[in-house]
């Protein structure tokens, strides 16, 4: 088969190895999920800021420093001003929380960037079973699916009174069961429907697909390497303030 030339243009906003982004959310997950994972945690919280900041979501630029800081008024401030048994709930569940939003800031780049066709031929590139590979390639265009109808069925019940704050205190379990049923409805039919487009794309052959565009580290995968290596260093030998009062 003949080789067809990728333009200039498309490599240079190709960006991080797909490879490199899957890397780089289980790094910062095992960090920031290990028992003494709090010292990674600002590391990954500007990490992830930064990952967001590189690909103009500004929503998330915002609510990534923003639910950190939250949880860090939460777990660590409130408790040494007030003793009270709630506010220690609360950080305890801070603790946990804060943690999340490195790792779930750092996924999101990876799933905001990384389209099924470069996820596919990463995996490929790694010599993955084609069964796990196909499995997370149609599981990354389910997702958006998912979060499309469920945007039409909370406008449907908003329409109807039944979607907010007011809608959940008059009629609880009606709402619910007013959005789980047409979910369920919805994600079987969506399911079905990129089963057949993974089989219309034969992604069940066993031929194994040339890419277009395949998998390459570059000079923004180095850089990310070199970032990586500097924030953990930086982690381990400054002090830090998560890790003052809870451990």
């Amino acid at each position: 088969m003949p080789e067809v030339a990728v333009p200039a243009v498309a490599v240079a906003r190709r960006g991080l190895d797909p490879r490199s982004k899957i890397l780089l959310v289980l790094l910062v997950s095992l960090a920031v999920m290990s028992p003494g994972g709090l010292v990674f945690v600002p590391a990954g919280i500007l990490l992830a800021t930064v990952l967001a900041i590189s690909e103009r979501a500004w929503a998330r630029v915002v609510i990534i420093p923003v639910a950190a800081a939250v949880l860090y008024v939460l777990g660590w401030v409130l408790p040494q001003l007030w003793a009270h048994p709630l506010l220690t709930v609360l950080a305890i569940g801070s603790g946990y929380l804060i943690r999340f939003v490195a790792a779930f800031g750092v996924g999101a780049h990876l799933i905001a960037t990384t389209s099924p066709t470069r996820l596919s031929a990463a995996l490929r590139a790694w010599h993955l079973p084609r069964a796990l590979s196909v499995t997370l390639a149609v599981m990354l265009r389910f997702f958006p699916v998912v979060a499309a109808e469920s945007a039409a069925v909370l406008d449907a019940m908003r329409l109807r009174g039944l979607a907010g704050a007011t809608g959940l205190a008059r009629h609880p379990i009606l709402s619910m069961e007013r959005f789980t049923v047409p979910m369920i409805a919805a994600s079987l039919r969506a399911s079905e429907d990129l089963s057949a487009s993974a089989i219309l794309r034969g992604l069940g052959s066993r031929r194994v697909p040339v890419s277009l565009d395949p998998p390459q580290f570059g000079r923004s995968d180095l850089a990310l390497a070199v970032a990586l290596s500097i924030l953990a260093a930086v982690s381990l030998l400054l002090p830090n303030p998560l890790t003052m009062v809870i451990a």
